[in-house]
């Protein structure tokens, strides 16, 4: 198994020389093939999107909210991976399970007051170690402070999507 310990302490000393290199930039194009089927790219990587059988569609691949919990839980594994190294905490195995709750209702317009969106999310984060509980305890807060995905969710941010006519 690799240590990270050296990536982590590698790209703290890049960021902290060169500004410049401080701003990341993902992105994802998507469109819509069939049905509800999005076919998404990101980076030299193509996902398909697709809605249950029960939604009128064909379930060729997960919803979009299912996606959102997958990044929540593979991000969070990965900042553990890369946490556990630099803070030299005994990390031998990670997987996190999570669920999303939301309410129907929001999505088709049967009350306003009732968001769209997951009201909720609960998880477990199932680690196979020898460290002290307060060693894993100051593990499980820096990854909670540090863990991109989680931010992403847990922050209100701008989002501004413009609408363009084609043809």
């Amino acid at each position: 198994m690799k240590n990270y310990k050296e990536l982590f302490a590698h790209k703290q000393e890049i960021l902290r020389n060169r500004p410049d290199k401080t701003r990341v930039e993902v992105s994802a194009s998507s469109r819509l093939v069939e049905g509800f089927r999005s076919h998404v790219k990101t980076r030299d990587f193509e996902v398909i999107v697709d809605q249950p059988e029960n939604m009128g569609s064909t379930d060729q691949g997960p919803r979009p909210s299912e996606y959102v919990l997958a990044a929540l839980a593979a991000c969070h594994e990965v900042t553990y991976r890369l946490y556990a190294d630099a803070m030299e905490i005994d990390l031998k195995s990670v997987a996190v399970n999570v669920t999303g709750i939301s309410d129907a209702r929001g999505f088709f317009d049967l009350d306003d007051d009732i968001p769209a969106g997951f009201s909720e999310v609960v998880g477990t984060i199932e680690v196979e170690s020898d460290a002290s509980d307060a060693d894993l305890e100051r593990l499980r807060l820096a990854v909670n402070r540090h863990c991109p995905v989680l931010d992403d969710l847990r922050k209100p941010m701008k989002v501004e999507l413009d609408l363009k006519r084609q043809g």
